[in-house]
């Protein structure tokens, strides 16, 4: 079964009206949508914004739902000059931007006591998001790479270099990663999908209110093609 999770009920709204045999449990303040999507077996659920709501959804659905995948939906800020608005990232791994355990030793984004700095993406799922991505949606471009998730919304020029100095990210947003620490942990297969809304700099404000219904749009063909061939 795919377990797909959207942060804001405009991310997930468009995909629940394409659900049958719909059945709705509520956990923690969440509607978990589990009925059949484009044939297969799914649940659907809107997290809520950020990191803790994130990977409280990630554990509700690897513990209540036995599911074979999460893929994470939704939008972005770019962090790279050719990665514009409208286009489609798809992680190749996901890290932490706002932890900081260095004054113990550890990276900058490093989860102490956790083996790792990145969390990585299925290959699987990484080569059939692109693939899907490049028919549905041809108009825009598709790339991988690192999706970086902090608790904060990046509108800040320098902020915004920071992170692509540090972490050399490919977007920023809310939850991602989080996201990406629960399927490791409970060894599920996870990608990260973001529609790009805004540049993540002095302009993100407007930008992000101008984009938001273009990204979101995007990312729902994408998604929805990609669970009309998901096989597990």
């Amino acid at each position: 079964m795919l377990g797909i999770i959207g942060a804001m009920d405009e991310e997930v709204a468009k995909i629940k009206e394409e659900m049958t045999d719909v059945s709705v449990t509520t956990v923690a303040g969440m509607d978990f949508y589990q009925g059949k999507l484009k044939g297969r077996d799914a649940v659907v659920v809107r997290s809520g914004i950020g990191k803790v709501n994130a990977g409280m959804c990630s554990q509700i659905l690897a513990d209540r739902f036995q599911i074979s995948a999460i893929i994470n939906t939704g939008i972005a800020g770019s962090l790279r000059n050719e990665i514009n608005i409208g286009d489609i990232v798809v992680s190749t791994d996901a890290v932490q931007h706002d932890m900081d355990a260095s004054g113990f030793g550890y990276k900058k984004g490093q989860i102490p006591r956790v083996d790792t700095l990145a969390f990585e993406a299925d290959k699987e799922l990484i080569e059939l998001a692109v693939i899907c991505n490049r028919e549905v949606n041809p108009e825009i471009q598709t790339f991988t790479g690192r999706v970086l998730s902090g608790d904060q919304f990046i509108s800040d020029k320098e902020k915004k270099e920071w992170l692509i100095e540090t972490f050399g990210g490919s977007c920023t947003e809310m939850e991602g990663a989080a996201i990406a620490q629960a399927a490791y942990l409970n060894h599920i297969p996870y990608l990260v999908i973001r529609a790009i809304s805004d540049k993540a700099d002095d302009s993100a404000g407007m930008d992000y209110a101008v984009f938001e219904e273009q990204a979101i749009r995007h990312s729902v063909k994408l998604l929805l093609e990609m669970a009309a061939r998901y096989e597990k």
